[in-house]
């Protein structure tokens, strides 16, 4: 019997304001046994205290090895979690934690990334940069229109992975959160399934996001462009 439904990845950075929201509406999960990994960069990162306040069995805090940055964090999640199932998420509760179980059914039905959505019918984004919310939307409609992506919101970091999947391909991001994209290109141009659900994105209510927009878009525009490849058979992508 598996021991976990699900390894949550969450990448922090000094979001000691925010996590133990985070934490709480994950604790609202009752139907799921998830096991949460909180990973940071250094061990004087502030979301380590706040985290221990509300630490539970299936909590690990985690300083990562890996380099600085997003990349280097969700690698050094997924490199050491337990589940055949792999929801990454941000720590300062913009995402809806409510849909995790969602996500989760449909990777168990076979889908190789599930998307949490804000640009799909159903789904909204409130507050934000008004340019990186325009810059992401864009992409999304390229990409779903002209590349045939299975999802509207290529850019959000809020997804879930199979395993299986994550295994058969070598993740090259190592700065910011362009590990999203890279993934859900890499899973396109190997025809595996791609699905989607509406979600409602809220902007963060405390602290200031630490999203680098003009030093992170060129990798965002290199995996975007990837996406219009053929499809991909043989070693490792």
């Amino acid at each position: 019997m598996k021991k976990f439904d699900v390894s949550l990845v969450i990448p922090a950075y000094n979001e000691g304001r925010s996590i133990e929201k985070t934490l709480k509406l994950i604790e609202q999960i009752d139907d799921l046994k998830i096991e949460v990994l909180i990973v940071v960069d250094s061990e004087k990162d502030s979301t380590l205290k706040s985290a221990n306040k509300l630490k539970k069995r299936n909590t690990k805090l985690m300083v990562q090895t890996y380099g600085g940055g997003p990349s280097n964090a969700i690698r050094f999640g997924i490199d050491h979690s337990k589940a055949d199932c792999i929801v990454v998420m941000m720590s300062d509760g913009s995402d809806d934690a409510r849909v995790i179980p969602q996500l989760v059914n449909l990777i168990d039905r076979g889908v190789a990334v599930a998307c949490a959505s804000r640009y799909m019918s159903g789904g909204q984004q409130i507050g934000g940069p008004r340019l990186k919310k325009f810059l992401s939307r864009t992409a999304g409609k390229i990409l779903f229109t002209f590349a045939g992506i299975g999802t509207h919101d290529p850019t959000n970091s809020f997804k879930a992975y199979s395993k299986e999947f994550i295994k058969s391909v070598d993740i090259e991001s190592r700065s910011g959160f362009e590990i999203g994209i890279e993934l859900i290109s890499k899973a396109h141009r190997m025809n595996l399934p791609i699905a989607e659900i509406p979600t409602i994105w809220l902007d963060r209510s405390t602290g200031s996001s630490n999203f680098r927009l003009f030093k992170w878009l060129p990798d965002y525009m290199h995996w975007f462009f990837f996406c219009f490849g053929p499809n991909f058979k043989g070693e490792k992508i």
